[in-house]
């Protein structure tokens, strides 16, 4: 039996397939805040280039939100890997995670109104907050399924699954920091969070950390009778 049967046997496929369809949804509704600067906008003194330029705030949100999703949907991929069944619990676990990504979009766009107004800490928070509380419902999720190893694959490495657990948590740990400096300084909060997304999105990050991005997982075992 191969790997994405013994998935769709066990019942994870179904879990990976609409999990994907969630994240596409949500990184879809981040694209749909791009907006064309309108013609009439135009002037001698502000051409088209001026007005895209002008626009920064909602093309920084839009990269960063971008990329710690897919950084998300990558180490949702790949602690499928050794998940071998699930149970209720995980299941609403899932949702939990799949809630706070659809709720990424619109702390994008209020991040991307507010950068530079009066109201630019309350932004920042609310836009921070909503990543700690991501990266706390993907804590949640794995640490449902490694807990006594009920959900995984008999066969997992168990070194693996320590090491994607310390990545996990140096993730959660930096976001909850973050989220607190937010309220100190909005400006330098946002820059290291920029900065840490790209950090994530290097592979060789991943192995600096433990695999932050591409988790250390044994592939499942397949059954050739």
């Amino acid at each position: 039996m191969s790997a994405n049967e013994a998935g769709e046997a066990n019942g994870t496929a179904r879990v990976e397939a609409f999990s994907d369809g969630v994240f596409a949804v949500a990184i879809t509704l981040l694209a749909l805040e791009l907006k064309v600067p309108p013609r009439d906008s135009l002037t001698a003194e502000r051409d088209l280039l001026h007005a895209l330029l002008d626009g920064w705030p909602v093309w920084f949100a839009f990269a960063t939100s971008f990329l710690s999703i897919l950084i998300v949907w990558i180490n949702h991929h790949n602690i499928f890997k050794v998940i071998h069944h699930t149970d209720q619990t995980f299941l609403l676990l899932n949702g939990l995670l799949l809630f706070t990504v659809t709720m990424i979009p619109f702390a994008t766009a209020l991040l991307g109104e507010y950068i530079e107004h009066a109201q630019q800490r309350t932004a920042t928070v609310i836009y921070l907050g909503s990543f700690l509380l991501m990266a706390l419902a993907f804590h949640f999720l794995w640490r449902r399924a490694i807990t006594g190893g009920r959900l995984l694959h008999q066969n997992a490495d168990a070194f693996g699954v320590y090491r994607t657990t310390r990545s996990f948590g140096f993730g959660l740990a930096t976001y909850a920091l973050l989220f607190v400096l937010a309220f100190v300084s909005p400006v330098i909060s946002l820059v290291l969070s920029f900065a840490l997304t790209l950090f994530f999105a290097l592979p060789i990050s991943a192995n600096a950390i433990g695999g932050q991005r591409h988790a250390t997982m044994p592939a499942r075992e397949t059954d050739d009778n």
